[in-house]
């Protein structure tokens, strides 16, 4: 690997009115390596990112291409330039097949400007027989893997002759299985020169993958160093400038009485005689995975997907949950796993997020009386800590974990009895994690009972009284925390 940079960012300053969320920040990638882009939400990462992907302006300082200063203009120019940045949440179009993906606005035409469609998909072929993979172009991508939908962003970057790629979060969906599909896919990237800024916050990646890892914290450079170089606890603490020595500082509430039963549950999305109970005070994690059917039975209880057959009781009641609505009169607040479309109204305010469950509370004959709804919103924000200039700050330009703990605080102020986490800490740092873990605590000791799915076994075993693991839309496996190891659960994960 050459010691000289392809890329330098030298001096970055960015300035949001009354914000400075980048200042003299300096970044340098090698031809071939993997550099790890480590901190905090709102450490400054996607700003700096979206600076070299031309998604912003710098508002000060200078970046250096291949020896030569360039001033990034948008983000086409950063394609023209080498650089290409696939996002947690994919860019592509479920309804047009892989081939035409890839090729997306520089379709190659024949005469009368009428589209090549042999070309593309001979040319996509191509694109991806050179990542190793073997995918159909022709297949549409509603059809593929999530992995899958991940390697055809990769061919696309890879089409647009990227030198520079910068993957943000990219494992998050992922199963153990498919991260190392994509870890050898990196591998090869490497080996032809591709150069790679790596989002994460799974630590025990970044020692797996990197090659050098920058640390940000608060908009500024902590310091770069070599991955072998620090440990994993030195790391936490350059980024959140505290120690972290108990990664789940899990405290065992006093199990209370039944409040929810399930009995022979079945759904058309394809959960199976699926029975189990949940006690107040007590953290149920539920384990398997991709496509174990873990989120389907969340989405059942929660009213989203119709019951074909089995019972549902709360405090010892049957209850038919056909909807939303039911379920959240009920006392049952869900957390889905995609908080952004699903959990948030991204152009509304944090108050209005917040509210937004108990509207009912807060109106007087179809009046909203906002003075309450004022109130409310300003002791959950102080209470969970919610980092916002405002209230009415738009949700949309919080951090992650920020927006996580907005989505919290909606259900805590419709007062529900059950929690429902859907993957509560994926794509947050972990410094919001302990603060969500801390939350669970104080949760369960006011005797809210928590279901909480988690693809991070490590997670599911550090935060649970009780475990169940769920394999084809059944329960296979069920154990205490005690008894409770990652090789019990990952054989009845895999159905041995």
């Amino acid at each position: 690997m050459a010691d000289a940079p392809v890329l330098e960012m030298r001096h970055i300053r960015k300035t949001f009115p009354g914000v400075v969320a980048l200042d003299d920040v300096g970044f340098e990638l090698r031809r071939g390596e993997v550099h790890i882009l480590l901190g905090e939400n709102g450490a400054g990462k996607s700003t700096l990112m979206k600076i070299l992907s031309g998604a912003y302006q710098k508002s000060a300082g200078e970046i250096i291409l291949d020896g030569a200063e360039v001033e990034i203009k948008n983000p086409k120019h950063a394609q023209t330039l080498g650089i290409s940045t696939i996002y947690q949440e994919f860019n592509l179009i479920p309804h047009l097949s892989v081939g035409e993906n890839i090729f997306l606005g520089r379709e190659p035409v024949r005469l009368l400007g009428l589209i090549d469609q042999r070309a593309i998909f001979q040319a996509a072929t191509r694109a991806l027989n050179g990542l190793g993979l073997t995918l159909n172009p022709r297949k549409l991508v509603k059809e593929l893997r999530v992995a899958e939908q991940q390697m055809v962003e990769v061919a696309k970057a890879l089409s647009l002759d990227a030198r520079i790629l910068i993957m943000d979060e990219p494992t998050a969906a992922l199963t153990e299985h498919e991260i190392k599909e994509l870890f050898a896919t990196i591998r090869t990237l490497k080996a032809k020169g591709v150069s790679i800024v790596y989002i994460s916050h799974r630590m025990e990646e970044l020692f797996e993958i990197g090659d050098r890892v920058t640390v940000l914290r608060d908009g500024c450079s902590i310091g770069t160093y070599d991955v072998h170089a620090k440990s994993r606890s030195e790391l936490i603490r350059l980024m959140v400038n505290r120690e972290l020595t108990d990664l789940f500082p899990k405290e065992r509430a006093v199990r209370g009485p039944e409040v929810v039963r399930v009995k022979g549950l079945s759904t058309k999305g394809g959960l199976k005689d699926i029975s189990f109970t949940l006690h107040k005070g007590e953290v149920l994690g539920i384990a398997g995975l991709l496509g174990a059917g873990r989120t389907e039975l969340a989405r059942a209880i929660f009213g989203l997907d119709k019951i074909t057959s089995g019972t549902i009781y709360i405090n010892g009641a049957p209850q038919r949950i056909g909807s939303p609505r039911a379920a959240i009169n009920s006392g049952i607040g869900f957390l889905t796993e995609d908080r952004k479309s699903q959990g948030l109204v991204l152009p509304l305010s944090v108050k209005a997020n917040l509210c937004l469950s108990s509207i009912d509370k807060f109106s007087r004959w179809g009046i909203m009386d906002t003075k309450e709804e004022q109130q409310a919103a300003g002791r959950y924000v102080n209470e969970l800590r919610i980092r916002t200039p405002s209230l009415d700050q738009k949700v949309v330009f919080l951090s992650g974990g920020n927006q996580q703990k907005v989505v919290l605080s909606k259900w805590l102020c419709s007062q529900a009895e059950v929690f429902i986490f859907d993957e509560p800490t994926r794509g947050i740092d972990v410094g919001a994690k302990t603060e969500i873990y801390q939350l669970m605590n104080r949760l369960t000791a006011s005797g809210v009972a928590i279901i909480m799915i988690s693809s991070e076994l490590l997670e599911v075993l550090g935060m649970s009284d009780r475990i169940l693991v769920m394999r084809g839309g059944r329960i296979t496996g069920e154990f205490s925390a005690e008894d409770a190891t990652q090789e019990k659960i990952l054989q009845c994960a895999l159905g041995e």
